[in-house]
């Protein structure tokens, strides 16, 4: 009988993440969850983990920049995910040939297959035109997850109970997807190259291209496209009256503030990494290899909150990812002053450790911002004010990445010239904590609980625009086979 109960024991163990997904999928459709794994896991996940180590090497290695400048350059290609709410408002109002999801991801797909393919096929590209089809590839990834988003806060609306369980599967997904791609990411550069790694990110870009072909919503005839223009007014109304209500303005202040506080000088460490002379000396190989021990952190910081965290307040639990963010970052201080070697402790092993503990911090802070976005939108405008929330926390990253390029150009850390590397270092660690003074912004509530009050919970938009996204909530939480 102990053998039997424990055999079954680790059944359900074992089972319990299909069951899961299972569950998930019967609630909200399959083709919701083959959507947010495809977006979140392959092309956000997987291909973000070829992208940033690629890419890294492409602005090093092929076009030879400063690291000042490859940070400002990663601020230009996040531009398309600051201005998310365009994407949103077109996904929310403005069908396309009967389909309001659909397209978008069509229109995706193929954008990052020809910016993939055109990175990969010339030779020697002038820094603008790099410029701009890495911006393209990165505007295709925008626009599915702004579509895939879009469904994310309407059935967290629908479904209150379950948002915390649709935010860790899209954390799972795009952790288990940056796991693969940065374990494969600097094999692939070191045995194709940069460029080669671009072709094959035309992969995922293709998977989007096939959500948007088997994603189950309804269609919509007989659509008057010139009430668009009115459509769009009314949904920016909508929008701005809500971002007005305190209820909404202050837990958006503090994620801004929190992000663009946390100075990103990522690309100054990076090439510190590499740096045979002043810093470790790190193969492409070791590259790939610490990132995707950080995206077994991060995993890790998807299952802690799903199993341990996901019921506390958003503020005690806000307040304690954002006091281990600012200590962790001690320990990129310990490795640019060489501490590590004087306790004994190698190189690479200590930043395996230090990108481990890292990332899982980072994603312990990041979920329940996730969380409590999804919880501030209103009905009828789900995807545009999801996608402006979101874009208020991308300008806070972009305003982190600037700032830290500009960090990093007054303090002289060039691709040769790390001396006050450690300097900056430092000054990003003080400003992580900075933060902690405006927790007060942030909701006392649960995860599990309504954030926005009653009244607002009510569409805001006109009642055709309402009786569309109710049809397609149907269509989404529909179970069929």
């Amino acid at each position: 009988m102990e053998k039997k109960g424990r055999k079954e024991g680790l059944w359900e163990l074992a089972s319990a993440p299909t069951n899961w997904i299972r569950m998930l999928s019967e609630e909200m459709h399959w083709s919701f969850v083959m959507g947010v794994v495809f977006v979140y896991g392959i092309n956000q996940g997987l291909g973000g983990g070829l992208s940033r180590v690629g890419t890294k090497y492409y602005w090093k290695d092929v076009q030879k920049v400063q690291p000042s400048e490859s940070q400002v350059y990663s601020g230009i290609t996040s531009i398309p995910w600051i201005v998310k709410p365009l994407w949103g408002l077109l996904t929310d109002v403005v069908p396309i040939a009967g389909y309001r999801r659909r397209p978008y991801f069509i229109l995706a797909g193929l954008l990052g297959v020809i910016a993939m393919i055109s990175l990969s096929l010339n030779g020697e590209l002038p820094v603008v035109f790099a410029l701009l089809f890495l911006t393209l590839g990165s505007t295709s990834v925008a626009i599915a997850d702004v579509a895939i988003d879009a469904c994310v806060a309407q059935n967290s609306i629908t479904h209150p109970s379950l948002a915390a369980d649709m935010i860790s599967l899209c954390g799972f997904s795009s952790s288990i997807g940056a796991l693969i791609g940065f374990s494969i990411s600097g094999f692939l550069v070191h045995l194709i190259g940069p460029k080669g790694v671009f072709g094959v990110l035309s992969i995922p870009a293709g998977l989007v291209f096939v959500v948007g072909v088997l994603f189950n919503e309804p269609y919509m005839p007989n659509f008057i496209y010139k009430e668009v223009y009115q459509k769009l007014l009314d949904a920016s109304k909508a929008m701005l009256t809500t971002l007005k209500s305190p209820f909404v303005w202050r837990p958006c202040m503090y994620m801004y503030v929190s992000l663009a506080l946390s100075l990103n000088i990522q690309e100054g460490m990076f090439y510190w990494y590499t740096d045979k002379k002043a810093g470790p000396g790190f193969s492409q190989e070791n590259i790939g290899f610490m990132f995707s021990i950080g995206s077994v952190g991060s995993l890790l910081g998807v299952i802690l909150f799903q199993n341990v965290l996901k019921d506390h307040p958003f503020r005690r639990l806000l307040f304690w990812t954002q006091l281990l963010y600012g200590i962790s970052g001690m320990l990129d201080l310990m490795l640019v002053l060489r501490l590590n070697l004087k306790f004994g402790m190698p190189d690479y092993f200590f930043v395996v450790i230090d990108e481990a503990v890292s990332q899982m911090i980072n994603r312990l802070k990041w979920m329940p911002l996730l969380v409590l976005t999804s919880k501030l939108c209103p009905p009828g405008i789900e995807g545009t004010f999801f996608a402006l929330l979101m874009s208020i926390d991308n300008f806070g990253l972009l305003t982190a990445s600037w700032g830290g390029g500009f960090l990093l150009h007054i303090l002289n850390v060039t691709r040769t010239h790390f001396d006050s590397l450690w300097l900056a270092v430092f000054i990003r660690n003080v400003m992580r904590l900075v933060p902690l003074v405006l927790l007060f912004l942030v909701p006392n509530s649960d995860p599990s609980s309504s954030v926005l009050p009653a009244d607002m919970l009510k569409t805001n938009v006109d009642a055709e625009t309402a009786e569309a996204n109710n049809i397609e909530l149907a269509a989404l939480v529909e179970n069929t086979t």
